[in-house]
């Protein structure tokens, strides 16, 4: 399986100012971000028996996007677009993990923390009380790992059926192939947890994560299955003349490349990025691996009886305000800021010698590889349709670039020629387009009176917010109602005709970082700032090797 990579040390030839040194040669740097195709079914018809209804209505297999993690945690699954999906689809028998804990998810959700320093700090935390906020946070993490390692987390869902959202945040395209339960679960049992006084952090949490939702995925030896092989069981549980799935949602590959915004480290895959023991050091895959990894996983998803499959576009991860762009563009019609760091440090105080960064070139290569792990993807669904398959892409990396503030809604120099072709800026639904201030792709930030700015993205920095799932959710459900499938009131039999619409005023309601915001998020990078200006203590921590 490691054959694609004969080549690996090989890097990029040119010397343009514009290539990074690093980047592998089979990367095709572009210098405009891949248009994006808004026609799911590639214009290729495909007729397809539609009779009844299959057992297991959506199927989603994918990671941290379709687990619905956010701002830091996985806690409310209730509110995967998965999720809000089967809702609109009068469908209530959707499994999905579900994880209780005191302080809401695994394994730190941000947003209960920010809320917490609020009630015991007020809207300001300062030098003056830094030592009494170091404690509290101390106190909660200790909490939160003390139940996922030694309380009630450990607890894992025994019996019961396979779950219908299989989704697992921080996984790849190698992981959803190979990765299961017991592997899980023996990695837990060789690590036990230790009590480090000083790293406060849920030892092996994405294991612990996976356990809730793969541990009753067996078969009925008892034998563990990974993501695909759980859907390819439940597509066997149809007629022998119906799919036992009705639509099955893959939306993977973000992993392949978001360690590079995690870690402000490009480190391009090589020998052994099939390995799961060993992979964990790169975090950009190659394109050729990249399609390597993929084609596998086709094959598999290719067994898996299911009516509609729907594909994902991988998103420009670069977009994410995690990765902050530093003071202005780089040139006059560019895409790209000259360094992206962490969003606590201030465009004065950033150092390139002492900061996490990637550089403008980094990020083209990172963005021009996904696309061209995008461009497989569409290859893949239009080969399946003209196979006669019925199978849809998904425009997922579209609609991010078409939300992107600083990127291009604010510097329409810096637009692709596609723009106005496709659309131009994304149009959000007219609940969220009343929201103010407006909700925007920025890194949220509050004061006393409430959000000033951001709203797409949760405090992490990575991940949608819950209004944001939702969009994904219609998006998705553009599709499904192209392929036919029906939707249906709360009774799941009246069924609902038209156009279906998600209810984002019962979502922003239910998004807390909208209609709750925490009083305090500005504070805390101002906080977080001066520790890194005085001390280099955070992003010391994660500074790569250069």
């Amino acid at each position: 399986m490691s054959g694609a990579s004969n080549s690996s040390n090989s890097s990029n030839s040119s010397n343009s100012k514009y290539h990074d040194p690093k980047t592998p040669s089979d990367v095709q740097i572009s210098f405009e971000a891949r248009k994006p195709i808004m026609d799911p079914t590639l214009g290729i018809a495909v007729n397809i028996s539609k009779e009844g209804t299959p057992p297991h209505r959506l199927v989603t297999i994918g990671d941290s996007l379709t687990h619905g993690f956010q701002s830091g945690a996985i806690h409310n699954t209730s509110l995967s677009y998965p999720a809000i999906i089967a809702k609109e689809m009068g469908w209530k028998e959707l499994r999905h993990p579900v994880y209780n804990s005191p302080d809401a998810g695994l394994p730190l959700n941000l947003e209960k923390l920010a809320n917490d320093l609020h009630k015991k700090f007020g809207d300001k935390i300062t030098w003056l009380n830094t030592i009494p906020v170091i404690l509290f946070i101390r106190e909660y993490l200790d909490r939160v790992e003390n139940y996922w390692e030694r309380g009630g987390g450990t607890k894992f869902p025994q019996e019961g059926k396979i779950n219908h959202n299989l989704a697992i945040y921080g996984w790849d395209i190698r992981n959803t192939l190979s990765r299961n339960a017991d592997i899980c679960l023996d990695v837990l049992a060789k690590n036990p947890p230790k009590n480090d006084w000083i790293r406060k952090v849920v030892e092996n949490h994405n294991e612990r994560a996976s356990c809730y939702v793969l541990n009753t995925a067996r078969d009925r030896f008892g034998n563990a299955l990974t993501p695909i092989q759980a859907a390819t069981l439940l597509g066997e549980e149809g007629s022998a003349d119906s799919e036992g799935i009705e639509t099955l949602i893959v939306m993977v590959g973000s992993n392949n490349a978001l360690g590079s915004i995690l870690t402000f480290n490009v480190s391009w895959s090589e020998e052994g990025y099939d390995d799961m023991s060993v992979n964990d050091k790169y975090t950009v895959w190659r394109p050729i691996h990249f399609k390597a990894e993929l084609d596998l996983l086709v094959a598999e998803i290719k067994k898996i009886r299911a009516r509609h499959v729907i594909l994902s576009t991988v998103p420009h991860i670069t977009i994410a305000p995690l990765a902050h762009g530093v003071g202005g563009k780089a040139r006059n019609h560019s895409r790209y800021f000259p360094y992206y760091s962490l969003p606590w440090i201030q465009d004065a105080d950033f150092n390139p010698d002492k900061h996490p960064r990637i550089t403008e070139n980094e990020a083209r290569a990172i963005d021009s590889a996904i696309d061209q792990y995008n461009q497989a993807i569409t290859e893949v669904v239009r080969q399946a349709r003209l196979e006669g398959k019925d199978w849809y892409l998904f425009e997922l990396c579209g609609l991010l670039d078409r939300s992107a503030s600083r990127r291009y809604i604010e510097d329409p120099d810096a637009r692709p020629d596609w723009w106005d072709e496709v659309g131009g800026e994304y149009q959000l639904p007219p609940a969220l387009e009343a929201v103010s201030p407006r909700l925007t792709s920025e890194f949220l930030l509050s004061e006393a009176q409430g959000r000033i700015q951001g709203g797409l993205f949760s405090l992490d920095g990575v991940h949608p917010s819950t209004v944001s799932y939702g969009v994904i959710a219609e998006e998705m459900i553009k599709i499904m109602q192209l392929a036919g499938v029906k939707f249906y009131e709360g009774d799941g039999k009246t069924e609902r005709k038209g156009e279906i619409k998600v209810d984002f005023e019962d979502l922003v309601q239910r998004d807390t970082l909208v209609s709750q915001t925490p009083r305090n998020v500005k504070t805390i990078l101002e906080f977080l700032g001066g520790i890194d200006k005085n001390f280099n203590f955070l992003s010391g921590m994660m500074k790569r090797n250069y």
